[in-house]
């Protein structure tokens, strides 16, 4: 009788002062992942083979973690490791370059790498991104790229994935790069069964859809920021090109000038995304009608609207709606609530 294929080995890195929740639950979720592909294949052969990797010093970085202690063939090493992040971005950096090498090393085997928020630092370390794409979580998005240049970030992006290397960005994004994981391996089937059992959703996010406008107000330039201030006291509708440059006190030109190089943006763009904010509130607390939210805003044609809206988030305001609405009820405003007053 033929032997059953050995298990694919998935290997995660465990440092000092990791996010330990998401190491448990790649953990568990290829764990569940085996589970229901064995029922799937009606076997009780393992399908999956879940390690964890650790710098044991003395004796370098090896397992100290394995899903198959009893009986299980050392085997040729991990077809996959994946890098968690630390608890913040600066601890991601190794001052060593033992991991980094153990990283290339593997690499140049074959391995395929895979890094999750903060975790991408340690991939950049290795060099292996350098002239790639990649993205890591969007507040450490400018560190990474001042950091390591060569790298092309993609702020934007929640995922990137090439044939070897495997980004994604925010901490819970954990969960997109192990689907994407189960797809490579075991086919989009297995992908589909995981996540409708973890009760997830499949990869397609975008770090954008969770981005909010941020304006730059640290610039230095005090023109700018009196018209700045002054448009954020009135609000996009109430307030023009015109009247801005007036407040800043400079010709129109040199306030169109001066304004892009402290704000990274040009007067009308700044315009939209803070109009585009407002819109992304109304569509999270009220049920108005998509035209009507626009009007609100200041977008007389809902078309164009709703064009720029998708440009900026990713979603189409209704999309938008579905997944981030909440109506904000009377009882929802009153805290304590009222069932946990004193009578």
């Amino acid at each position: 009788m033929a032997q059953p294929p050995a298990p694919v080995e998935i290997g995660i890195v465990l440092r000092p002062r990791m996010m330990l929740g998401i190491v448990h639950g790649l953990t568990d979720l290829f764990r569940i992942t085996d589970d229901l592909s064995r029922v799937r294949l009606g076997s009780d052969a393992p399908v999956l083979r879940i390690t964890h990797y650790s710098d044991t010093g003395a004796r370098g970085i090896v397992r100290t973690f394995d899903s198959l202690p009893d009986g299980a063939a050392p085997g040729a090493g991990p077809s996959i490791v994946i890098i968690p992040p630390c608890e913040t971005a600066a601890l991601g950096i190794e001052t060593s370059s033992r991991w980094a090498d153990w990283l290339t090393a593997r690499h140049a085997e074959g391995v395929v790498l895979g890094s999750i928020c903060g975790g991408t630092f340690l991939l950049a370390q290795t060099g292996l991104l350098d002239g790639r794409r990649a993205t890591t979580h969007m507040l450490c998005a400018p560190e990474l790229a001042t950091m390591f240049p060569a790298v092309n970030v993609d702020i934007d992006a929640l995922l990137t994935e090439e044939d070897d290397l495997i980004t994604v960005g925010g901490v819970m994004a954990w969960t997109d790069l192990a689907l994407v994981i189960v797809r490579r391996l075991l086919g989009a089937a297995a992908m589909m069964a995981t996540a409708r059992f973890m009760m997830i959703d499949p990869p397609g996010r975008e770090q954008r859809f969770y981005k909010t406008f941020a304006p730059e107000m640290n610039h230095g330039d005090g023109a700018v920021l009196r018209a700045q201030q002054h448009l954020h006291a009135h609000g996009p509708s109430g307030c023009t090109i015109a009247s801005m440059s007036e407040q800043s006190g400079l010709e129109r030109r040199t306030f169109i000038r001066r304004f892009h190089a402290a704000t990274g943006l040009r007067p009308n763009e700044y315009h939209q995304r803070l109009r585009i904010e407002q819109a992304r509130e109304l569509l999270e607390t009220t049920t108005d009608a998509i035209s009507k939210v626009a009007w609100d805003v200041g977008y007389i044609d809902p078309v164009s609207f709703r064009q720029l809206f998708a440009k900026l988030t990713g979603l189409s305001p209704s999309d938008y709606r579905k997944r981030f609405g909440h109506v904000v009820r009377a009882d929802d405003r009153i805290f304590p609530p009222r069932s946990l007053q004193p009578a």
